[in-house]
């Protein structure tokens, strides 16, 4: 029986309005009401989505959020994390070099803000993409090497990023977590941080295991969480407009995020509560 629902939110939850639907938004706050969890799973900071967390409801004491793509789990009313996963400055390195020689923008965050890279030769998307967090541009040599960093992000217009996607070294991709969380934002990311993991980390924390679990996804950075889902016996659910990949690992399948499909969905599922 599903006990904590995992949803993502670009081309997922929300619409192409990037607006969570009245009908979405009356199925999730009724289930939450009902003491279901609702975790919202994505790559942004927290204060980055909070109006969304609002308009659900989510804020009692025992009500998280996944973000940095699993990278932190963080309580949506004390703002505490559970659990943090990050790597320190010397890991960036190898993607500055790659961006560098292959004209990429860069950006790297730490858990609360963002610096943009200096002396890129592409502009980067990032700051009109993630919005409620701080920006600051930085030289390279000049970031603070006394903190940790959640990701590094190359954001462009998706033909420059389907490049950059394409020749990743395969160093890196050992080194790293290399996904598309959107078209027009490539992740780089420590190799365990999925939001699997995070997911994981909440589950122990709510005594609960994958077999309580229901995720919804479309995207390369939802596979994990679908796929652990899907093994641990839950439901992975892919969104009509999923990447072909994600439908073809999902266990369970709805409308699109334009035609409400995760309270689609809901309703079929949770039949005698809504």
């Amino acid at each position: 029986m599903t006990k904590l629902i995992a949803l993502d939110l670009d081309n997922t939850l929300l619409n192409s309005q990037k607006e969570i639907s009245p009908r979405n938004t009356a199925a999730l706050k009724k289930l939450h009401e009902e003491g279901v969890k609702v975790v919202l799973c994505t790559g942004r900071p927290i204060n980055a989505i909070w109006s969304y967390i609002e308009q659900l409801g989510l804020t009692d004491p025992d009500d998280f959020t996944i973000t940095f793509n699993g990278g932190l789990v963080i309580n949506n009313v004390t703002k505490k994390p559970l659990f943090q996963l990050g790597m320190a400055y010397d890991k960036l390195k190898m993607v500055y070099d790659y961006a560098k020689a292959g004209h990429f923008p860069m950006n790297v965050l730490n858990f609360s803000e963002v610096f943009e890279m200096t002396g890129m030769d592409t502009p980067s998307y990032y700051s009109h993409v993630i919005h409620n967090i701080g920006y600051h541009k930085a030289a390279f040599e000049k970031l603070p090497k006394d903190q940790l960093y959640s990701k590094i992000i190359m954001s462009a217009q998706p033909e420059v990023l389907d490049r950059a996607e394409q020749n990743v070294p395969a160093l890196l991709k050992k080194d790293y977590h290399v996904t598309r969380s959107q078209p027009v934002v490539l992740e780089f990311l420590p190799p365990k941080v999925d939001k699997a993991l995070g997911l994981e980390k909440l589950l122990q924390h709510f005594k609960m295991s994958f077999a309580d679990l229901m995720t919804f996804g479309d995207g390369d950075n939802d596979l994990g969480m679908t796929r652990a889902a899907v093994k641990g016996q839950g439901v992975g659910v892919a969104m009509a407009n999923a990447i072909d990949e994600m439908k073809r690992v999902a266990n369970a399948h709805t409308s699109t995020n334009n035609d409400d499909g995760v309270a689609e969905y809901l309703a079929k599922a949770f039949a005698t509560k809504l």
